[in-house]
């Protein structure tokens, strides 16, 4: 056999090979999952589930889960099948537990006052020790341990913040915690005040349940912090300002639970923000990969890409990418990476794009549009834990 025709041959069964290789591996990743909503508004009625098939994009099976009332934020357990939420039940602002069924459904376990207003923003810590709420309009922070079944205690410690940035007379007034979360070695909470202009740094007793204040990093005046997240190295953090739509990216000193301020990214130019009568940043997620960051933009109805330089920290505005809808108050992204949902509050739909692995890119397949009403909230479980028997006893 001549060379060329030997070379040619070889070629393309090596070709094969490698895609089929992809297809098996894609395959091997691609699984259905759980997908749950959390709602808020007139017509909102509880926490909505959902199958998601990570192969396809295709959401089926969308049926509320619970009837409890304004759901507003919604986290998982890292080691259990628990559901959490702020939401309020018989009008009293409460976190309720609730155990996830591998088919989807949902009970409630059990559920505590909050003891102030209604809760904003809800995380477990990474060991499940206890869960932090953020109360918007209360100005405070509320610690709760978690029993050894994942189920609610009586809150172990109440934060008031206090202070007013006064920049914004309209919305820093007083304090407003807006998100609550953790360092990637869990010894430290962060909590940043839209009120206040400041991310507050708190040192954690995990023993007790109790948080001290520990450090505040400062943003522009008038910012307005609203949600963070961690880049997946742990060297930044990105805060998204939800008042003047910057992104600020401070590097993080694990060492001394400290952090500071490098750079501030718009997450829309001028000419965008100029189109419409009211602007407002809503939520930031980093992807798996650690390569994309991804912010929603209210009013724009849009979410802005931005690819990460994982050595300095830099972002830099990709693409802005219409959601199919309207007021997106929260997005999510699947635990492959694979798929993007953007929850459109006022339009009541959830719109999926599929990621660009490459690139970070959205795209938005045909059809990929799915009514929820009201969605605020949206986190994703993979059905992986065993179910356990005992969950109720």
């Amino acid at each position: 056999m001549p060379y060329k025709i030997a070379k040619a041959i070889y070629v393309n069964l090596l070709s094969g090979v490698i895609s089929l290789l992809l297809i098996v591996s894609f395959k091997a990743n691609a699984e259905t999952i759980s997908v749950y909503f959390g709602t808020a508004g007139d017509s909102a009625d509880g926490i909505y589930s959902a199958s998601f098939d990570t192969a396809t994009g295709l959401l089926t099976d969308i049926n509320q889960a619970h009837a409890i009332k304004a759901p507003r934020f919604l986290t998982i357990h890292p080691k259990k099948n628990v559901l959490y939420a702020v939401a309020k039940i018989s009008n009293q602002p409460v976190v309720a537990a609730f155990y996830m069924h591998n088919n989807g459904n949902i009970e409630l376990l059990n559920s505590v006052p909050i003891g102030d207003t209604d809760g904003t923003h809800i995380a477990v810590h990474p060991t499940g020790a206890f869960l932090l709420t953020a109360q918007y309009n209360g100005g405070t922070v509320g610690v709760f341990p978690l029993d050894t079944s994942g189920r609610l205690m009586q809150r172990s410690q109440l934060i008031k913040h206090v202070g007013a940035a006064m920049v914004n007379t309209d919305r820093q007034s007083s304090p407003h915690p807006h998100w609550v979360g953790f360092s990637p070695d869990g010894k430290y909470a962060f909590v940043p005040d839209l009120g206040l202009d400041q991310i507050l740094i708190y040192k954690i007793n995990i023993s007790e349940s109790t948080l001290i204040e520990h450090a505040r990093l400062n943003t522009a005046p008038g910012a307005g912090p609203r949600h963070m997240r961690f880049s997946i190295n742990g060297k930044y953090i990105y805060v998204l300002n939800e008042l003047n739509l910057t992104i600020a990216t401070y590097v993080y000193h694990p060492e001394k639970g400290s952090a500071d301020l490098i750079a501030n990214t718009n997450t829309l130019d001028n000419e965008a923000k100029d189109k419409e009568p009211f602007n407002s940043a809503s939520e930031i997620l980093v992807h798996p990969s650690g390569n994309y960051v991804y912010s929603g933009n209210r009013g724009n109805d849009s979410v802005s890409v931005f690819r990460a330089n994982d050595q300095n920290g830099s972002l830099k505005v990709i693409e802005v990418e219409p959601i199919r809808g309207a007021w997106p108050r929260s997005i999510g992204i699947d635990p492959n990476g694979q798929w993007l949902f953007a929850a459109g509050m006022h339009s009541n739909t959830v719109a999926i794009f599929s990621i660009n692995q490459n690139t970070g890119e959205l795209s938005f397949p045909k059809g990929s549009i799915y009514s929820v009403p009201e969605p605020v909230s949206i986190v994703f479980h993979q059905n992986d834990l065993a179910e356990q028997e005992d969950h109720l006893k």
